[in-house]
């Protein structure tokens, strides 16, 4: 009979310790006192031959019941063993939901933040209640040795709320530093003008984006006492080398020769005169530096903005276009690369509301930028060479057949008045709330069509109105 090692201790416990000549001899069984007879005994040792020996029945009994008292400790082995975790599982799932709904708040905080319909003061008061949110978060429940490999979920919630609370920490403060600064400047009436602003605007012209170059803030700094060495410059790109070098040695031809005989009969058929010169130029700029081309394939990727928002964007770029245009005629070609800076800015919100940013999109983005880059230097040129009109020209052919119908080009009143018709006749019930006064988009469209915001101009891009 095999007795196995668990009963060994068992019956080893029920051996008599002071065991009888029969006992030893065979003749009776250890355990029970009971004559052996015809059954068959069961050496306990030391030896096959010699030592002590009991019958089947009662090893069975013991056998059995050292095999009911393992189970019972196994069993009850693995209820202490399972009873941390049962119960760090609740906590657990506690501290997950609670890092999900405050990362959640940081997220609705940062778009806040980002657009424009949220005072300054509610922004200030959302990222304060936030930080709150955020400060009452308990520690993370330290899981039990079964368990260890789970607390890495709970590292990887807890850094994704770090990095939401760094996006909402950032947007704050920048709209409100943008905030405070527009708040100290003065009315600027005289920019009306230029701006195109409405005829009830108060000369007040607010930025929510200001580029001050490399260096400003190294400066700043040394008006307030703190010294920061400045990092090298950058050497000059191989284009301005070959400038540089090649200044002086012989006269360049000029790039658009022809462009003053040939362009006026060709924007008169578009109907593009001397009054509307300007914004035609800004559309053609727009329309060959930004939109044409890698802007495309950007649009085409999964994470790329919609029509929507490249309507808006458009729409803003063309105001810094007209402006940028305006300011090189006076102070020199040069001031276009803040129309540049704008449009290239990786990490600039797109115009609408959107949160779009270039940075943020799967596609690469150098070759716009370079792109940019190339044809507003090419408009620089064509201003130092042949002047600010010639510039202007060029520009507008390439507004009169890429863009004819854009906002700002004199046929856009009658495409808005054709979009209108058809608008009125469509059922808006899934439009966004910006589309429900007729009256409202249209004078939104005529003006500032980036004001309905992304997602109206989305709406109305899907069901083709403004082509």
């Amino acid at each position: 009979m095999h007795i196995p090692e668990y009963a060994h201790a068992l019956i080893r416990s029920a051996l008599p310790s002071v065991p009888t000549s029969r006992q030893v001899g065979a003749v009776d069984c250890c355990l029970c006192n009971r004559p052996l007879e015809d059954r068959l005994p069961v050496a306990l040792g030391p030896t096959p031959e010699s030592g002590l020996f009991g019958c089947h029945p009662c090893l069975r009994r013991l056998v059995t019941r050292a095999r009911r008292a393992r189970d019972a400790a196994l069993t009850q082995d693995a209820e202490q063993a399972l009873a941390p975790a049962a119960a760090w599982q609740p906590a657990r799932e506690r501290h997950l939901a609670r890092l999900d709904r405050v990362r959640q708040a940081a997220e609705a905080v940062a778009e806040l933040a980002g657009g424009d319909r949220t005072e300054p003061l509610q922004v200030a008061w959302l990222l304060v209640s936030l930080e709150s949110a955020y400060t009452w978060i308990p520690d993370a429940p330290e899981p039990p040795a079964t368990l260890a490999d789970e607390a890495a979920e709970l590292k990887e919630e807890g850094f994704r709320l770090d990095l939401a609370m760094i996006t909402a920490r950032e947007a704050v403060a920048d709209r409100l530093a943008h905030h405070l600064i527009n708040e100290a400047l003065p009315p600027e009436p005289e920019m009306c003008e230029e701006f195109e602003c409405p005829q009830d605007c108060s000369g007040r012209h607010d930025s929510s984006h200001i580029d001050c170059g490399p260096d400003e803030v190294f400066e700043d700094l040394l008006r307030h006492g703190v010294t920061v060495e400045r990092p090298e410059p950058e050497p000059p790109s191989p284009r301005l080398m070959a400038l540089l070098e090649g200044a002086g040695t012989e006269e360049k031809p000029t790039p658009l020769p022809s462009i003053e005989e040939g362009a006026a009969a060709v924007l008169a058929h578009f109907g593009i005169d001397t009054d509307v010169l300007v914004s035609a130029a800004a559309i053609g700029l727009v329309a060959d530096a930004w939109r044409e081309g890698p802007l495309d394939r950007i649009h085409a990727a999964d994470d790329g903005p919609s029509d929507g928002e490249i309507f808006a964007q458009s729409v803003d770029l063309y105001r810094w276009a007209r402006a940028a245009l305006l300011a090189a005629r006076d102070d020199g070609p040069e001031e276009l690369l803040a129309f540049a800076a704008i449009a290239s800015d990786l990490d600039l919100p797109w115009a609408g509301g959107s949160p779009f940013t270039l940075r943020a999109v799967s596609e690469p983005v150098a070759e716009l930028v370079q792109q940019v880059d190339d044809r507003v230097w090419f408009t620089m040129e064509v201003i130092r060479r042949q002047g600010w009109r010639a510039a202007l020209l060029h520009r507008a052919l390439s507004a009169a057949s890429r863009a004819p119908h854009h906002f700002g080009m004199p046929s856009w009143p009658g495409t808005v008045r054709t979009a209108m018709e058809r608008l009125a006749l469509l059922d808006r019930s899934d439009a966004p709330e910006a589309l429900a006064d007729l009256t409202a988009v249209q004078a939104a469209l005529l003006e500032a069509p980036d004001e309905l915001g992304a997602a109206a101009l989305d709406w109305i891009s899907r069901q083709a109105l403004l082509e």
